[in-house]
């Protein structure tokens, strides 16, 4: 029998080799352009985008090796190996056990490929580049060069294939919020609500998630990035939810408001505003407008309703691929004051305007939105009114 068994090369691959190749080859033409030779990528989501590895188990050190000319490599954890055989159609991988030190050993695999005096990049910014591992490659490599954003450009604009999986994506959370408001009445715990949202959106087809829900009650919905601890809601209570669901490591997200009993004219109020502002934003999206400009409409709604104390914060965030910490693709793009890089077509945002009292309530509302040729296309179908519980 076969060292691999019955895996199969790119078995369990989210997309056709061709797919793959096309990144590789962008990728490549903008390493020449910045005179860079090789790139070590270590972040999974970079790592998934160029290759299809995907696993729970990237807090180990994995490390793709994408030379402008010439056959990738990959280091990978002997655990994680025939992962990667199943997710990806790279067959040069340089397999590590665990005791061994793998910086180590990238480091002599630069060297046998005789890269050692060749322009070595990675990306400094990166979130699973640990101080010590840049320092040891540095050390031993001499003057690294910065590869940051290089891969990060190209997913800023996802492929039409990409697209299906963020819509597909955007069911599963369609029926997880349906589920979780569904749940909210009095007598109910928070812990009901995250229960129901996420084994209907599991049960609707999502994978693991890059973050947990968002979800609170009653004063604690207040506090900004809450989340659940088994609090009971009481009549006169407000709900917040908010999650996303994953369709191949790509994220769709949606947040909702409800209310259990009358329901305060502040809170009425601020959720008018919140939806106006969310569809003044949308509306903004177009190609070759800014990521500033769609902001900048939903801010003047909130500004001229006075609660500009209240948001102090990004109207939306690139959403695509995403491992935890994160749903988001927030370090991509943000739609934001200052950012004036031009909306293209395929580029994907979840957009959540929320407005709070804080220590009292919060309530808010999003969508997650495809810019088009000639527009945007919202993923989403769950209703945005605030939802009144008797």
């Amino acid at each position: 029998m076969s060292a691999l068994g019955s895996v199969r090369q790119g078995q369990e691959s989210a997309f056709p080799r061709e797919e793959y190749d096309a990144r590789q080859t962008a990728v490549r033409a903008e390493l020449a352009r910045r005179g860079i030779d090789v790139m070590i990528v270590t972040g999974p989501e970079n790592i998934f985008y160029l290759t299809g590895q995907q696993t729970p188990g990237y807090y180990t050190f994995q490390a793709l090796l994408l030379p402008v000319e010439g056959d990738a490599t990959f280091i990978v954890r002997r655990l994680e190996y025939f992962n990667f055989i199943a997710n990806t159609f790279i067959p040069d991988a340089i397999v590590y056990d665990d005791g061994t030190d793998p910086v180590s050993l990238l480091v002599d695999v630069v060297g046998q490929r005789g890269w050692g005096s060749k322009r070595v990049a990675i990306d400094k910014r990166g979130w699973f580049l640990p101080i010590a591992v840049y320092e040891a490659l540095s050390a031993r490599l001499g003057n690294v060069l910065d590869a940051a954003g290089v891969v990060e450009t190209f997913r800023a604009v996802k492929s039409p294939l990409e697209i299906e999986k963020l819509a597909t994506a955007a069911t599963y959370v369609d029926a997880g919020l349906r589920a979780g408001m569904a749940a909210v009445k009095a007598g109910a715990t928070e812990n009901d609500l995250v229960a129901a949202m996420m084994g209907a959106a599991i049960a609707a087809g999502s994978e693991y998630v890059g973050m947990e829900p968002l979800v609170s009650s009653g004063p604690r919905s207040g506090v900004p990035h809450g989340t659940w601890r088994r609090r009971r809601i009481q009549d006169g209570d407000p709900a917040f939810l908010e999650m996303a669901a994953c369709h191949d490591r790509y994220h769709a997200a949606l947040m909702r408001s409800a209310w259990v009993g009358a329901v305060p004219k502040a809170a009425v109020d601020m959720m008018a505003v919140c939806q106006d502002a969310l569809s003044a934003a949308i509306d903004a999206i177009r190609p070759g407008e800014t990521c500033e400009s769609v902001h900048a409409a939903c801010q003047e709604v909130i500004d001229k309703a006075g609660y500009t104390d209240a948001f102090k914060k990004r109207t939306g965030y690139s959403v695509g691929i995403s491992f935890a910490p994160d749903w988001g693709e927030g370090g991509i793009l943000s739609l934001y004051t200052g950012v004036t890089t031009l909306l293209k077509p395929g580029m994907v945002f979840h957009m959540p305007p929320a407005l709070r009292i804080y220590g009292e309530f919060t309530v808010g509302v999003s969508e997650t939105v495809v810019v088009t040729e000639t527009g945007c296309r919202v993923l989403g179908s769950v209703d945005r009114a605030l939802l009144r519980v008797a």
